[in-house]
């Protein structure tokens, strides 16, 4: 039998992410729709053009001192991930907007709700120019969280971005050009590659034109794994909700042909604060792989602290924290490094 709280956590949800379909022109690059809900939160939907980025927006009704947070979703995904976990409750964005924050979720451009563009022209530069457009609608700098394959954008955010970012926070991320890890590249013909991301990892079969399709076998494997925070019975939802990879963003994140993003101009990365979190059912994001990107960004003048879960007690998560069965928790211990500079949770 479900919980009085887990019930009503999911009623929260239903009642508070059915932001309105219309949109209404408020700029010629542009556009918003507003509405409130009865959690004290206002909920709203905005759109910015060249390239076309759309985004939603909850914030306290009341007016808050706080910095605003970008949440930058990963491949396979749109911004939904942070709206509400598998199991329906309450995801990042509500957990972070009712303490007090302003939060941004946006959707990749040429992905999700941002609409169509031509796979040949989508590029990981044209996604990171409209999330910096989604930047500069706020009034201050904001506090950015990147995930998995957005990882590279939000280094090339803090590149290009530097002034309208406060810091950085990664989940899983992938590493940029700059100290990204091997890929073996087994073939390569005008419609396929094939590589091999790890040595004794599966080979995969990319399409240099049609995007990657996150098949069910595949997904489970690489997003949920070994997780034993991953709430299995709504495992088979979560896997029918997942989108499409454009091929080149997938290309470029396999680092095909040195496509991967590099940052060549560390002005913006001065003091910066980032924190950078794996889990220990995290088969990709090792603290082999992922501590070279803190050493990294501690060498060019941020403030970088690796934050592996295991390491604070916190054991079983996978890649996908956001939406797993402790998320809350995460939340927590996410607030308290933004708001205290240490990484605290308390609970399981």
């Amino acid at each position: 039998m479900k919980s009085p709280d887990s019930v009503s956590r999911r009623k929260f949800f239903r009642s508070s992410t059915g932001i309105g379909a219309a949109l209404v022109a408020t700029t010629s690059g542009a556009s918003s729709a507003t509405m409130r809900s009865s959690t004290g939160l206002r909920l709203r939907t905005g759109f910015v053009s060249e390239p076309s980025t759309y985004y939603e927006v909850l914030e306290p009704v009341a007016r808050t001192s706080k910095l605003p947070m970008v949440l930058i979703h990963g491949g396979a995904h749109t911004g939904s991930c942070y709206m509400s976990t598998a199991d329906g409750r309450p995801g990042w964005a509500h957990v972070f907007a009712a303490h007090g924050y302003k939060v941004v979720v946006p959707d990749w451009a040429g992905t999700g709700r941002s609409g169509y563009i031509p796979y040949e022209t989508l590029s990981g530069e044209m996604v990171v120019r409209g999330l910096g457009k989604v930047l500069a609608t706020l009034d201050r700098p904001a506090i950015v969280m990147t995930h998995s394959m957005s990882g590279p954008f939000g280094w090339k955010l803090l590149e290009l971005y530097g002034d309208r970012i406060a810091s950085l926070v990664a989940i899983a991320p992938g590493g940029p050009g700059n100290v990204s890890a091997p890929t073996e590249f087994l073939s390569n013909t005008p419609d396929y590659v094939e590589a091999r991301l790890a040595p004794g990892a599966p080979v995969l079969k990319l399409s240099r034109k049609q995007p990657f399709v996150a098949e069910p076998g595949w997904a489970a494997k690489k997003l949920v794994g070994t997780s034993t925070r991953f709430p299995r019975e709504h495992l088979d939802a979560y896997l029918a909700s997942l989108n499409v990879i454009p091929p080149r963003l997938l290309l470029e994140r396999v680092n095909f042909e040195s496509s991967a993003p590099r940052v060549s101009d560390f002005s913006g990365y001065k003091d910066k604060r980032v924190a950078l979190i794996t889990g220990t059912n995290d088969a990709d994001h090792t603290s082999a792989i992922d501590k070279p990107i803190v050493d990294w960004l501690n060498a060019n003048g941020a403030r970088a602290e690796f934050i592996p879960l295991g390491e604070r007690g916190i054991q079983g998560n996978g890649h996908m924290m956001m939406m797993e069965s402790n998320s809350d928790q995460l939340a927590a211990g996410i607030i308290a490094w933004l708001q205290s500079g240490k990484f605290v949770t308390v609970g399981a």
